[in-house]
């Protein structure tokens, strides 16, 4: 501050002549805020008051910038810092001095700042794809200027990288500068770092398609933090949430402290979102990075392995138990503030479970059953934890092929059924459960009644999902296999009409060209059209049969790409 504003020097100077201890704070016992009020708050308003306004004070106020405060180990004197710097303030309201804090805004600090002299803003929130593409620009200018390789391609080819392709980064990047950062940095990595791409001219097509052409830099970043206590729980964690959850709640549902998630997320901001406060979602940079974590042969060391979605489920549900023995009346009082991992668990737990369905030990089916029936037992009639159950029994009894689980699943599906009347919004969801429960007992005793009851409870799901909601996709995938069963058992052929007329639904409506879906699609749709050709001799279901069997061979055929 002195070689800012020389005048300010001869009351520095006065200051530690008068308490030395202020230049050993370690030693002398000196207290943060003592060392700023004498160091810098007091030297600057002494010059204010005796209105030695030099030219240094004719330029506006001045600006003191605390860069990471977050970074700062000593929580107790970020606070002590923030509340002398309040308290100056409050006492001199018109002083020309303002302080820009850059920080995440954790629960130590941002307890300090709620206060109304205080501005918070996420900068997240001002970035736009145009300060990515200016950004770009000046990088790659300057890289051009700079790097042989491209300067020679450049004066060849003129403009690298061209529109297009900038055009493309900037959508890729999602208006993140970290994460322009890193890929600028992965296209101009040098000729040894490149491997298999050598040049950035080689390089930039792989970071367009971002997979698996990021899969060095996902490497090299996740490493940084992999010695950390529970690093693989939180990446394994955040790359299987179905649904972004809060550093907060990423802790709350781990069971671990807020500070230790930070403490593995700030190493990976050139590809995961790291919020400013612990109450915004940790979102990735990029969908490919799911793809990598997903992907045992991409990722190695790094996989998130789909035994972690039983974990996920089953701290979903230790959790929803807690929350309900500390307030019975959670779910009942609509009032009530519900936290984000209790939400998150009313949503998907169920499916954390079916994700890891070929995961689960038996003894963690007992868990879940367990925790459950304990959950259930506190709010017996709330119908998302008699599912919740219903599907724990269901599933086990899979595993175990019990009967006697089957038909306990059945009749609590029922149950949480006759809690969701029509026009409930998930009446769809318990008609889909109950009917898909009917038909694994058909398949096991055989039984008529069950499945004439599952195929009347899936028509009526059909009835209740709108044309385009993917629920209905569902629901006409549900009610064919019911269909065919039933027409193979009676051979009434309206059974296998509507079969055929709902397979055709879901290829012109759900499984359009290039879903992935669609080459099985199209051969059951042949060999149920077979099926009708065998009843009726109809010869215009030949051709059809032709027709979809032509581009299901099509569809199915491996490309061959030219070898360069």
């Amino acid at each position: 501050m002195a070689a800012v504003i020389p005048q300010t020097e001869p009351f520095i100077r006065e200051a530690v002549q008068a308490n030395q201890a202020l230049l050993t704070p370690n030693e002398g016992g000196v207290s943060l805020r003592t060392r700023m009020q004498c160091l810098v708050y007091a030297p600057f308003k002494a010059v204010v008051q005796m209105k030695k306004k030099g030219r240094a004070l004719t330029r506006g106020p001045f600006l003191i910038v605390l860069d990471g405060l977050d970074e700062c180990d000593n929580k107790d004197e970020v606070q002590e810092l923030i509340n002398g710097m309040l308290m100056f303030f409050n006492e001199n309201p018109l002083i020309p001095l303002r302080v820009f804090i850059t920080s995440r805004v954790e629960e130590h600090i941002k307890s300090r700042l709620d206060v109304p002299a205080v501005m918070l803003d996420n900068l997240v929130d001002h970035c736009s794809d145009d300060d990515i593409a200016t950004f770009l620009q000046i990088l790659f200018e300057d890289a051009c200027s700079r790097n042989l390789v491209v300067r020679t391609y450049v004066q060849k080819h003129r403009e690298w990288p061209n529109r297009s392709d900038k055009r493309k980064l900037v959508e890729h990047i999602g208006g993140s500068f970290i994460f322009a950062s890193a890929v600028f940095k992965f296209i101009m990595a040098t000729n040894a770092e490149g491997g298999h791409a050598p040049t950035p001219m080689d390089r930039l097509p792989l970071a367009l398609k971002m997979n698996p052409g990021l899969d060095g830099l996902y490497t090299q970043t996740l490493s940084r933090s992999m010695h950390l206590p529970h690093f693989s729980n939180i990446i394994s964690t955040i790359a299987l949430l179905q649904e972004p959850l809060p550093i907060s709640g990423i802790a709350e549902l781990l069971g671990i402290e807020t500070y230790e998630v930070v403490n593995v997320l700030v190493n990976l901001q050139a590809i995961i979102q790291v919020p400013g406060t612990d109450d915004i979602p940790v979102t990735l940079c990029h969908t490919s990075l799911r793809d990598f974590l997903t992907t045992q042969s991409r990722s190695g060391d790094f996989f998130a392995h789909p035994s972690h979605h039983v974990r996920i489920y089953l701290l979903c549900l230790e959790h929803g138990l807690k929350v309900l023995r500390e307030d019975p009346s959670l779910f009942i009082d609509s009032g009530k503030r519900i936290s984000a991992v209790t939400d998150y668990d009313l949503d998907y737990s169920i499916l954390h479970m079916e994700f890891g369905r070929g995961c689960f030990e038996p003894t963690e089916y007992d868990s879940a059953i367990h925790l459950c029936r304990e959950r259930l037992a506190i709010q017996p009639d709330d119908p998302r934890l008699i599912t919740t159950l219903a599907v724990a029994v269901h599933r086990r009894a899979d595993q175990t092929e019990s009967v006697t689980g089957l038909e306990e699943a059945i009749s609590l599906y029922r149950g949480a059924l006759e809690l969701r009347p029509s026009p409930h919004p998930n009446r769809s969801y318990s008609l889909n459960n109950l009917g898909s429960a009917l038909l694994d007992r058909h398949r096991r005793i055989e039984s008529i009644a069950d499945l004439e009851e599952a195929i009347s409870l899936h028509r009526e799901a059909l009835e209740l999902e709108p044309s385009s909601h993917l629920d209905r996709l569902v629901a006409l995938e549900n009610l064919l296999i019911p269909l065919q069963l039933m027409y193979g058992k009676s051979q009434t052929l309206s059974y296998l009409q509507e079969a055929i007329a709902h397979c055709e639904d879901l290829l012109a409506f759900h499984y359009s060209v290039g879903h992935r879906s669609r080459v099985e699609r199209l051969r059951s749709l042949a060999s149920l059209l077979q099926l009708r050709f065998d009843a009726t001799g109809q010869e215009e279901d030949l051709s059809k049969i032709s027709m979809v069997e032509e581009e299901a061979n099509r569809l199915s055929a491996p490309s061959i790409e030219p070898i360069p």
